[in-house]
């Protein structure tokens, strides 16, 4: 008997030591975006430079962070005219309203599930590649990044998203923008226009005004792709004159 309880105690200690060693349920973080850099001349062509890690704030239940399903991507040519679409004219109204708004949800919804969005504040500069789940904390977050050399001085743009584009894509939205597909329209340059990617876009694009000789034009180069029939964002890049 004596041996009996003796055992029992022992196994008791044991179930409570490993009770106690269990670790508890862990913290969701999220990864920066990756840093990415995007050659104009090479159509297509992404080298991933750098993945910083940052926690990002969660709900606060301790559940674990929802990865985005990827579905496959269908060409527009198929799903769609992407031209004649209304449902692409109303992702950009949305990602007008998500902009104008700083309305992070809206926004994470806008962007593709297949290959997240890629955002660039200089035409050849530095392109960031955001997930849906981060695209949410875009209006909020502080994180900094290189955004790459500025025309004309050279000196590198850094900032957070919220600070450095957001100002951009504001001033584009409150301006008397046309709507232009799979053309990028633009007031003149010194350089090559041109879209760095194979799939379809839209041009978010502003004249500039007469007292200024039209050289404050700019477009916003919008791409838009099909997942499962329905649009979404996958890229903005900006263009302007250039010195």
């Amino acid at each position: 008997m004596k041996i009996r309880l003796i055992t029992s105690a022992l196994l008791m200690g044991f179930v409570l030591l490993t009770a106690c060693a269990s670790p508890g349920p862990a913290t969701p973080t999220l990864a920066e975006p990756a840093t990415v850099t995007l050659s104009p001349q090479a159509t297509g062509t992404v080298i991933i430079t750098e993945t910083p890690a940052l926690s990002t704030p969660t709900s606060g239940s301790g559940a674990s962070t929802a990865v985005p399903t990827l579905t496959l991507s269908i060409p527009s040519s198929v799903a769609s005219n992407i031209c004649t679409d209304p449902q692409v004219t109303a992702l950009i109204d949305s990602l007008n309203t998500a902009t104008l708004n700083s309305d992070g949800p809206l926004l994470s919804s806008l962007v593709s599930p297949q290959r997240g969005l890629d955002v660039a504040y200089f035409r050849n500069g530095t392109v960031i590649n955001y997930r849906p789940d981060q695209a949410k904390f875009l209006f909020e977050t502080t994180f900094e990044v290189n955004w790459g050399p500025a025309p004309g001085s050279g000196l590198d743009e850094i900032g957070s998203f919220h600070d450095v584009v957001v100002p951009e894509l504001v001033k584009a939205f409150n301006q008397p923008y046309t709507l232009h597909c799979n053309e990028l329209k633009h007031g003149g340059a010194t350089y090559e226009v041109s879209w760095p990617y194979e799939g379809d876009f839209y041009s978010v694009y502003f004249p500039g005004t007469e007292p200024n000789g039209f050289l404050d034009w700019h477009t916003w180069g919008v791409g838009v792709e099909y997942v499962n029939t329905k649009p979404y964002l996958y890229a903005l890049i900006p263009y302007f004159w250039e010195p």
